[in-house]
């Protein structure tokens, strides 16, 4: 089984758009005089806070890449590598390019990450992959929340879940994803034929759809190991067709690595803890 993960790995050679150097030597994590940006919710900003960091800056990936064509056979189950590299690709370069940033501000991690996906009018077969998130560092702990490689944390927790982690002594590592793209076999005539009216299970596409999440899932697995991660929580898998039709399908598992730290590094017990209230009057 082919992974596809890590292509990208040398940031020294990754395209970085001129226009962010501007937006970046007035962000907080560079200028001390400076202002800080983030998509956190006044609560998140709070929560952030009591958890012993600080935001530096958004921060942005992006990546515009025209998806291949490959011809899977008719009636058969298989995965489409030429299209699982490119989806693989376009998001790594996201997701570095964000990072990049983070790096610029000195940052500790990002929190709050979100890759999306979109497509344009001028192109019907080019798909826009976009990373974002707030940049944030310690106010102690002299680096003790990177990843093991020396970089900054990536992590799609909520402020909440965040905090929690830390509570537990825990803390991001990255967010990691496996992906397949897969070709559904088409049922013959006869298949259709013989199936109709009655109850029974459709072999073909449950083994196809097995198949291609066990692939998606494995991946996933397989960047957390290399990240050098303890788990990973918070996984999802989405499945899209994207611009392909209905028999070529993406199976995307996403979530976020974890490792534990030593116990000098857990939060205090006297920090705030989350609360939620619900009015009576609502």
């Amino acid at each position: 089984m082919p992974l596809f993960g890590n292509s990208q790995a040398n940031p020294g050679t990754t395209w970085e758009p001129k226009a962010a150097e501007t937006r970046l030597a007035h962000t907080a994590g560079v200028d001390p005089a400076g202002v800080f940006s983030s998509d956190l919710s006044v609560s998140e900003y709070v929560l952030l806070g009591e958890a012993g960091f600080e935001p530096l800056g958004f921060v942005v990936g992006s990546s515009i890449y025209h998806v291949g064509l490959q011809v899977g056979r008719w009636s058969q189950n298989q995965e489409l590598q030429v299209l699982s590299q490119a989806m693989y690709s376009a998001r790594e370069l996201a997701m570095l390019r964000m990072r990049v940033e983070a790096t610029h501000l000195g940052a500790d991690g990002i929190v709050g990450v979100q890759l999306k996906m979109q497509m344009y009018a001028w192109g019907q077969d080019v798909l826009e992959f976009v990373a974002t998130g707030t940049a944030v560092k310690a106010t102690a702990g002299n680096g003790v929340h990177r990843a093991p490689d020396g970089q900054a944390f990536t992590s799609d927790l909520s402020a909440q879940d965040f905090f929690r982690l830390l509570a537990a002594g825990a803390v991001p590592v990255a967010f990691v994803l496996g992906t397949c793209v897969y070709h559904i076999a088409h049922q013959s005539a006869m298949q259709a034929l013989r199936q109709t009216g009655q109850n029974q299970e459709m072999v073909q596409f449950t083994q196809g759809v097995y198949d291609a999440r066990e692939f998606a899932l494995s991946r996933m697995q397989a960047e957390a190991a290399a990240a050098k991660a303890s788990g990973i929580v918070g996984v999802s898998v989405d499945v899209s067709n994207h611009v392909w039709g209905e028999h070529a399908t993406e199976f995307l598992a996403t979530g976020t690595a974890v490792r534990r730290l030593s116990e000098e590094h857990r939060l205090p017990a006297t920090s705030a803890k989350p609360t939620f209230t619900l009015g009576l009057d609502s």
